[in-house]
């Protein structure tokens, strides 16, 4: 299905942001009232899209819904296809272009493509797909790494784990091989596979397109130090997805008073060096040490650096940091190169609120793997 560019705009009032195993979640409980839905989700954007990759919109056979693909100017239409799919059981693989003269009006900066898969589940729409939403779901609560796979051509869904799968279908290795991929790079991806032409004796046809959608466990970020920078950067992080954990043994700076409004933050009144270990940081893991007390960042840094931690930064002048690394040189100057210090991106910032975005963006930046060149100098 391809949008109509001349087609008159439907007026559509969008939910508030929700993430998307929250769907999943609302939907498993519409099946346990015996409530059919079906789920839509963005599966590729061409240009300019508003929501990215694996966003889901669910609807129920009342037209109660819960999410967005497109942040309004496509939902109308994606609604009424998924109010088709659950009369007929059919999955739909729907695309919308915007051309760019159109696109101001419907919410897209510059226009663009979207690809949404729209698949019925519940009564009446197979138990296999119920159960493997339950799975999923088992398998967030877990923390356990994940993909949802869907064959675009049947609809038929896999679940992918490392040591394991189950669904509707066993994948063939080649795309197992790349979801799993997938699931190591966190990014949700269209796969599409053409056998090699002589490499097929038999004749077994595996052309085909699959959506592999990535569920990892929530990336983490551990702020040694209840300080005024850590006020201003667990809420932000937490809006970026990040389950944050705020360390510091002193009970008058870890307090719930102080950090009134990171709904979600733990606080651990635990020496640094216990507390990381404990933790066990691993590659969705950013460490942060931010007290200015070496007795409290130096131990602390010294436990990231014996894990897995993604990110290690350091709050601190460069001769503070220079003097910690002289402290700490029994790890060598590889070990040691690991931490940012100072940490942040320069951009100048004054304020406990922008030395917290200057952070972030560092933090951001190791994560999404951008070039060294790109990182600009430490702040």
């Amino acid at each position: 299905m391809t949008a109509d560019p001349s087609a008159p705009l439907i007026p559509f009032t969008v939910n508030a942001p929700v993430d998307e195993l929250s769907i999943l979640r609302t939907v498993e409980g519409w099946l346990a009232q015996g409530r059919p839905a079906a789920i839509a989700t963005v599966i590729a954007t061409w240009g300019s899209s508003p929501r990215p990759v694996g966003s889901k919109l669910a609807v129920d056979a009342a037209g109660t819904m819960i999410g967005s693909v497109s942040g309004g100017c496509v939902e109308g239409a994606v609604v009424e296809e998924a109010l088709r799919a659950l009369e007929d059981g059919e999955p739909r693989l729907l695309t919308f272009g915007v051309p760019d003269e159109r696109a101001w009006e419907v919410g897209l900066a510059c226009g663009g493509t979207v690809r949404i898969y729209v698949a019925p589940v519940g009564p009446g729409h197979g138990a296999t797909r119920r159960r493997l939403l339950s799975a999923l779901l088992a398998a967030a609560d877990a923390k356990r790494p994940a993909a949802l796979v869907t064959d675009l051509a049947t609809g038929q869904q896999t679940l992918v784990e490392a040591d394991r799968q189950q669904g509707e279908t066993a994948l063939p290795d080649d795309i197992r091989a790349q979801v799993l991929d997938a699931v190591a790079r966190d990014r949700s991806t269209l796969i599409t596979f053409r056998t090699p032409e002589g490499e097929d004796p038999e004749g077994e046809d595996m052309d085909g397109e699959w959506f592999a959608q990535v569920w990892n466990p929530p990336l983490r970020l551990v702020l040694v130090g209840a300080v005024h920078i850590a006020q201003a950067l667990a809420p932000m992080a937490r809006l970026a997805g990040y389950e944050v954990i705020v360390v510091d043994p002193r009970a008058a700076f870890a307090s719930a008073a102080r950090f009134p409004d990171a709904a979600g933050v733990t606080l651990v009144r635990e020496w640094p060096d216990d507390a990381v270990a404990a933790l066990a940081p691993d590659r969705r893991t950013a460490v942060v040490t931010l007290t200015h007390d070496a007795k409290l960042d130096e131990p602390a840094l010294r436990a990231a650096l014996e894990s897995d931690a993604f990110f290690i930064g350091a709050l601190g002048s460069r001769k503070t940091h220079q003097r910690r690394l002289d402290r700490m040189a029994d790890f060598g100057p590889t070990a040691l190169g690991r931490i940012q210090g100072p940490v942040g991106l320069d951009i100048g910032a004054v304020t406990p609120a922008e030395i917290a975005v200057s952070i972030l963006a560092q933090v951001t930046l190791a994560l999404r793997g951008a070039k060294a060149e790109r990182a600009g100098a430490g702040r």
